[in-house]
């Protein structure tokens, strides 16, 4: 493996784990808020592609006017799953609030199905050149992924930190009985993580469907941002980022270097691996009991 493919491979699989990092993300803030591991988001995901298709395509949008107002929709969507339906499962077991994401997600998939039909389509981004670096070809829609996940990423952290509705997620994410003791209106603040993981999804979404196409599958990358949660360290917001990076990198070489079929089942086998041998992740923290 020369160097100029061995950099072509790890900027492409930089990019693609951006984007499972950033699905990733939305998970982690869902399960640290409500504890409830959110199998709808790849279908949120989904469903922002088609809405960014419908903007652009079907209503002739811009593609910097469909992107802002794709997030807001799909955030306003998750909003509303958890203001009107997951709250209503609220102090049930968390196996209950599964089932019901998983019935969720079935029903948007249907949705979806039924409104748009299963053909897949595109929609024209505004990122269609390519640059060059010492042989390595850069395309600027890597390059868009690319700065869309670090200024995702860290404007979520400078509003986790530095503004008091952040400092109250954070406080009603490790103990919800003592913040709402301390005046957080906990539920408010339960729905409004719900945004935020969704409007992240919803830009996974607008920055995946250009490369994969606008198809009801893409609710499969949820499972391969599942694998870089437990990679990374379940419940850890850098684990995740680290481990989705880790699994587009492990993908992008190994559909080179591996045997055919290899690429699509190596995130799982990465998933399989990591809960035999070392189940807190790379970032997790260590849990047990003494027995």
């Amino acid at each position: 493996m020369d160097l100029t493919q061995f950099g072509q491979l790890a900027l492409n699989g930089i990019s693609i784990g951006a984007i499972y990092a950033l699905v990733a993300l939305g998970l982690v803030l869902t399960y640290k808020a409500t504890e409830v591991l959110n199998f709808a988001h790849g279908d949120l995901l989904m469903l922002a592609a088609f809405t960014g298709w419908a903007l652009i395509v079907g209503l002739g949008w811009s593609f910097w006017i469909a992107l802002p107002a794709t997030l807001a929709l799909i955030g306003a969507a998750s909003w509303l799953l958890e203001a009107r339906v997951m709250r209503r499962i609220a102090g049930q077991p968390q196996f209950a609030g599964v089932m019901l994401t998983i019935g969720l997600a079935f029903m948007i998939r249907g949705a979806v199905s039924m409104g748009f039909g299963p053909e897949s389509r595109k929609f024209e981004t505004p990122f269609a050149g390519n640059l060059r670096a010492g042989g390595v070809v850069i395309s600027e829609l890597n390059l868009a992924i690319l700065g869309a996940v670090l200024l995702s990423t860290a404007l979520l952290y400078l509003f986790m930190t530095r503004t008091r509705m952040g400092v109250a997620i954070q406080a009603a994410s490790q103990d919800q009985l003592a913040a709402y003791l301390s005046g957080i209106r906990v539920k408010r603040v339960n729905s409004l993580v719900w945004a935020l993981a969704g409007a992240l999804a919803a830009l996974a979404g607008m920055l995946l469907a250009p490369i994969t196409l606008v198809d009801i599958s893409l609710w499969f990358v949820v499972l391969k941002a599942l694998a870089a949660l437990v990679l990374g360290g379940f419940g850890s917001a850098p684990g995740a980022i680290v481990g989705g990076i880790i699994i587009g990198l492990i993908e992008s070489f190994a559909g080179v270097y591996a045997p055919g079929g290899v690429k699509d089942v190596i995130a799982y086998l990465v998933l399989i691996a990591v809960l035999i041998i070392y189940p807190r992740g790379l970032l997790g923290e260590a849990h047990g009991k003494r027995v």
